[in-house]
This record gives C-alpha cells, sequence and structure tokens, in this order.
C-alpha cells in the first residue's frame, strides 16, 4: 500500500509569523540579510555567501548578463539560464564578469578614418555621448582618441568630418592603467576635473572607462556582491546531458557558482553529474542540485557533493507539473520538511548545507516566511520577469505594460533537457505556459522596497539575522475566515487597492 502522510500539502499563504519582543535594537538598519549559498564545515566561512538572500530563476525569461549584472549590484546572484548553445552561454557568462563594478567595457567605439555622421549613428544607436576613437574601432583596440559631445558642433561641422579632425587625441587625454583601482581611479577624475576615465594596458589597448556620474550611482549599492577581483558573483544554470561539455566552457568564462537546473532532482542523472565535477574539480567548482521535495531528496543530493540544495516541484506561476502529472507538494510543507532534514544533517556531521525556496512566493512577505520556515535564500522567477533588467520583450495589453513570461517547461523554452528522463531527446508534453506579468519598473526600486518588508518583519519578530530568524520565528496556521480578516474588509474602498512593489 502506498505511504500517505498525514500531514497537508501546506502553502505559504496558510501560515502568519507571531510578534515577538522588538526591543531598542530592532531597527531595519540594524538587519542583516547576508546567507550562506554554499556547504560549509562548523567554525568556517562559506566560499560563497550572498548580501541579500535572491537569486533569479534559470529561465529565458529571466536570467541573462544584465540581470546578472543588476541583481549582484543588489548583492544577489543570477543564474544564467542554460537553454541556449554552450558557446552563447559561456559568453553570457563573460560579458557579466567583464563588467567590474565601476569599470565599464566601452559599447561606443569607432575608427578613426569615419565621420561624424558615424558619430552621430552611434550616438543614436547607444545613447552614449563618450565614444572611444581605437585603431579598429573596437572595445579593445589600441586607443588614439575619444569624442564627446564637447568635441564638435553638429550646426558648424560637415558631417563628412573625418573623426581624426576634431577627436581628442591621446596625448590630450589623462589615462589610467590596468590594476588601478576604483577608489584610485575616482581621485583621478576629481584631481583632473574630468568626466570619464580611460583604463588602457602597457600595449595602450583601451580596457574600461570609469565615468564620474558612476561614483555616486557606486555609492547607491552598499550591497554589491563581488569576487576578489572586484568582479560581479554570477552564476549559471547546467543540465544533465551535456554538462561534460558545458561545464568546463562555463568555469574558463569565470563563472562562480552552478545549479543543475531539473524539475526533479532526486535521480540517478543528478547523481552522475555531481559525481563527475567533482571527480573533474574537487571542491573549486560551486554546483547546486535540486528540486526536491522532502528530507530523502535532500540526503540523496547532499551524498551526492550537492554544494546546496533547491526545493520545490510545481510551486512556480508557470509551472502545471502538478496538474500535469500529478507530483509535487505545498511550498510550506516542503521547505518545512527539509529544513528539518538539514539542521539533523548538521548536527550529525557538522556540515552546514544552505536550502533554496524555490516558487511558491506570490506577496512580499512570503519572502520572510520561507526564510522563517528554514530557507537560505529564495529563487524567483515571475518576481524578477517584471523588471527591466529581465530580457523578455515589454509590451502593451489591453492598455498596460506587461513583460513576457514563459515556463522552461513551455514548447516556447525548447529545454526537454529540463525535463529528461534519459529517453528520446524531445519535450512529450508541456509542463510550463506562455504568458504575461505585470510590468514593474526597475530592479533596484522593487527589490529594495520588498526587502524593506522583509526587514521590517523581521524587526517585529524580534530579530536582526536570518539565522536568528530560522531559530526564534514563531508560526501560526491560518484558517480561511482569518485569511479575508487580514485584508480589508467590511468597509467602502474610496479606489482599487494594488500590491506596491
Amino acid at each position: 500500500m502506498a505511504t500517505v502522510l498525514s500531514e497537508p500539502s501546506r502553502t505559504f499563504n496558510e501560515y502568519l509569523l507571531i510578534p515577538g519582543y522588538s526591543s531598542a535594537e530592532a531597527r531595519p538598519e540594524n538587519v542583516s540579510l547576508r546567507t550562506p549559498v554554499t556547504k560549509f564545515r562548523k567554525g568556517e566561512e562559506p566560499a560563497i555567501t550572498m548580501n541579500i538572500p535572491l537569486v533569479s530563476a534559470v529561465m529565458q525569461a529571466v536570467s541573462d548578463d544584465n540581470m546578472a549584472v543588476a541583481l549582484a549590484k543588489e548583492g544577489g546572484i543570477a543564474f544564467i539560464y542554460s537553454s541556449q548553445s554552450i558557446e552563447s552561454q559561456a559568453e553570457m557568462v563573460r560579458r557579466a564578469k567583464a563588467y567590474k563594478a565601476g569599470f565599464v567595457t566601452s559599447d561606443s567605439n569607432i575608427r578613426p578614418d569615419q565621420t561624424l555622421a558615424d558619430i552621430l549613428d552611434l550616438k543614436k544607436k547607444t545613447g552614449h555621448s563618450t565614444v572611444a576613437v581605437t585603431e579598429d574601432g573596437t572595445s579593445n583596440g589600441k586607443l588614439l582618441g575619444m569624442v564627446t559631445s564637447k568635441d564638435y558642433r553638429v550646426s558648424r561641422l560637415s558631417q563628412d568630418t573625418k573623426v581624426s579632425d576634431f577627436m581628442t587625441p591621446l596625448d590630450k587625454l589623462v589615462c589610467g592603467k590596468t590594476g588601478i583601482t576604483l577608489s584610485e581611479a575616482n581621485d583621478i577624475i576629481w584631481e583632473n576635473k574630468i568626466n570619464q576615465l580611460p583604463i588602457i594596458d602597457d600595449d595602450m589597448r583601451l580596457q574600461y572607462f570609469v565615468f564620474r556620474k558612476d561614483y555616486d550611482t557606486h555609492k547607491e549599492y552598499p550591497n554589491e556582491l563581488l569576487d576578489e577581483n572586484k568582479s560581479y558573483v554570477v552564476g549559471a544554470g547546467v543540465n544533465t546531458r551535456d554538462y561534460e561539455e558545458r561545464i568546463p566552457a562555463l568555469v574558463e568564462a569565470g563563472v562562480d557558482v552552478l545549479t543543475i537546473d531539473s524539475s526533479e532532482g532526486y535521480s540517478e542523472w543528478q547523481a552522475r553529474t555531481l559525481k563527475w565535477v567533482r571527480d573533474t574539480y574537487g571542491d573549486k567548482v560551486k554546483i547546486g542540485a535540486g528540486n526536491v521535495v522532502d528530507a530523502e531528496g535532500f540526503n540523496f543530493l547532499v551524498e551526492s557533493g550537492a554544494d546546496f540544495v533547491k526545493i520545490g516541484i510545481g510551486g512556480g506561476s508557470i509551472c502545471i507539473t502538478r496538474e500535469q502529472k500529478g507530483i509535487g507538494r505545498g511550498q510550506a510543507s516542503a521547505v518545512l520538511d527539509v529544513a528539518k532534514a538539514r539542521d539533523e544533517y548538521y548536527e550529525k556531521t557538522g556540515i552546514y548545507v544552505p536550502i533554496c525556496s524555490d516558487g511558491g512566493i506570490v506577496y512580499d512577505y512570503h519572502m520572510t516566511l520561507a526564510l522563517a520556515m528554514g530557507a537560505d535564500f529564495l529563487m524567483l522567477g515571475r518576481y524578477f520577469a517584471r523588471f527591466d533588467e529581465s530580457p523578455s520583450a515589454r509590451l502593451m495589453v489591453n492598455g498596460n505594460y506587461v513583460k513576457e513570461y514563459w515556463g522552461e517547461g513551455s514548447a516556447r523554452a525548447r529545454n526537454w533537457q529540463r525535463y529528461d528522463l534519459g529517453g528520446d531527446a524531445k519535450l512529450k508534453f508541456e509542463e510550463g505556459v506562455d504568458s504575461y506579468v505585470p510590468y514593474a519598473g526597475s530592479l533596484h526600486d522593487n527589490v529594495n522596497l520588498s526587502l524593506d518588508k522583509v526587514k521590517s518583519t523581521m524587526c517585529n519578530v524580534g530579530v536582526l539575522s536570518i539565522p536568528q530568524l530560522q531559530k526564534e520565528a514563531k508560526l501560526t496556521l491560518v484558517s480561511a475566515t482569518s485569511i479575508v480578516e487580514g485584508g480589508a474588509h467590511d468597509v467602502i474602498l474610496k479606489e482599487s487597492r494594488s500590491n506596491i512593489r
């Protein structure tokens, strides 16, 4: 006879946090959201720690190199999607890693034999008025000069005038050398009263620009997540089919952390992938695995060598695995069960394996609930798909701006590898949908608002860190009636409310 669990499969919506004693120190500015990403031994520090507990999903509509940079600026990690060619994914990783904090790779470059008309076309295309003049017109060519809006007047200069005739030549430019720190670069900018500083190598080849305007921007991101070389920390997804070719390419591109992207992680295929990584790289390459929904799945992946474990099957807003196949578990129940197994494993071995809650987040307060239930960090798809920085198109539908959002199990994604059970190389039926999500603006504004809510709730609970929240939080189940009570009721609203993010 089948085993039947006595406890219902529960979602985040069925729980509330009980307020605790809030001391004078329980203020949002005192709350730390730092959290481990990779496993570590008791008394040691994890190889990777995030400054906020958010990562973006391994999805075509969510995580590319632009998302990787934007989320790393906030202190989290984007996992660049794997349902693309190895070369394309590796190039995305390479671009994100090349984007050093404050050091900008030039995207407006021109040859000296081109004309003012070419300058104007380039400015219209990129929106940038600073143009590097390089020998071959590339971003890493030998620097010969620079053109800004101060170097020409359209009304007084023929559009066929050669760039070399009006550019500021190299011998009149102030430049920095490769290896300079951002602080040193900013000192040079202020001392010389210039707006941009080209960074060149010993062969006079252009490497980066540092801009005066980025100094204040840099100060806006106190939580930015950097590696030892001051590059942003970048993640990427892999599958259990072509990992022997894909992982080396991603490692060579500079990826910091990987995760196996699969709809169900309790499998021989994931064990084989993890074994290959450990046999090939030892512990140097950090890789998470999943997804699972119970203690058995967690213990299997940990024993197989996972650095972190993802939780969740069928809880995503675009996922229809549960209705298609009848497998999964309510996300709250899954997180609570796996968190208990994680703690027991830590007590037994002294090794802490972080867990990631993937899916089931509808409202911002669900983030705090997931963390209180034991998740170390959260993987979000729909949430990040709504922002400017996601790779999907922004459209006007019925008078409202939306962004396209489709599941990796949809026919559009063509990602059969995610649902691979060792059979034919094709997607036999869909486990995801193609949809829209309301456009929400910039990632920076929305993430800060969401995390302000998390911090405020933690203060209400009386805790100042995620480990303290996990240890001291008190949760209560709520009835259907109390859910109604929790919203506006028995009044006539003046206007339609929205869940402002």
